[in-house]
């Protein structure tokens, strides 16, 4: 997975498109009857809420942190909002330093050390 989606100029980032990058987390949403719910994806900023299952399971930072982490790996998106709060600031900022780190060793790939 990973890479771009397939853009409209006019229309954005589809919901579909959203749901389809999530992957293997949408499995173990399905088990739990958990529901991503795409509230809107304009400019490449994807506001999610996490519902049904997902309300008040102790899990569902987890699971956030996941789709965080699956989408912000596309070019086409800018951010992802967890309108609920699903996703801890502490958590958002683990991950985007994760990204940070990868893409520095993805740089230096080759280079004797």
């Amino acid at each position: 997975m990973g890479g771009g989606l397939r853009r409209n100029e006019h229309m954005g980032i589809t919901a579909e498109e959203v749901l389809a990058e999530i992957g293997p987390v949408q499995e173990i949403l399905d088990a739990h009857d958990g529901v991503v719910t795409i509230i809107d994806t304009e400019g490449g900023i994807i506001m999610i809420s996490l519902d049904g299952g997902c309300v008040g399971c102790s899990s569902t930072p987890m699971t956030a942190m996941q789709i965080y982490y699956s989408l912000k790996k596309l070019d086409e998106i800018e951010d992802v909002v967890f309108v609920n709060g699903e996703l801890p600031e502490f958590m958002r900022q683990f991950i985007d330093q994760k990204m940070a780190d990868e893409s520095g060793e993805a740089e230096s790939e080759g280079d004797i050390v």
